[in-house]
């Protein structure tokens, strides 16, 4: 049986994710810097590369994955940060992640996917599936 999660750490953790959401680049480095995950996840299996992408913050996810965030990493709905930029129009962020090695075909749908649901064409053609 395992323990009820720390109160204080649960705490932290959704001022960690807060910062993602509000792309807050410094505290969100400082404390990756300072050991919390790059990779750390919420309940619903989205990073904190996804928070930052989904609410528009390139900065952030960069800064993210020059600290070893992993770019398509999967929340439990099978989507990837880089489809959820796409849906979102958040054309800095897809090239942030692109930079970041995220793949277009990840995730259902796929951010080639996503961009074909919504006539992204300069997406497709960025995809390499124009």
């Amino acid at each position: 049986m395992s323990e009820a999660p720390d109160p204080e750490v649960v705490e932290l953790a959704g001022k960690i994710f807060d910062l993602a959401r509000a792309g807050d680049t410094d505290a969100l480095a400082s404390y990756v810097d300072a050991g919390v995950p790059a990779n750390l996840t919420n309940d619903s299996g989205d990073s904190l590369v996804m928070l930052a992408a989904y609410h528009g913050h390139a900065a952030a996810v960069r800064a993210l994955i020059e600290r070893g965030a992993d770019a398509n990493r999967i929340n439990d709905k099978g989507q990837t940060p880089l489809a959820g930029a796409v849906f979102k129009g958040s054309d800095d962020v897809v090239r942030a992640l692109l930079d970041g090695g995220a793949d277009p075909a990840a995730g259902t749908p796929s951010a080639i996917d996503t961009a074909r649901m919504f006539q992204k064409t300069e997406l497709l053609g960025l995809f390499g599936a124009a």
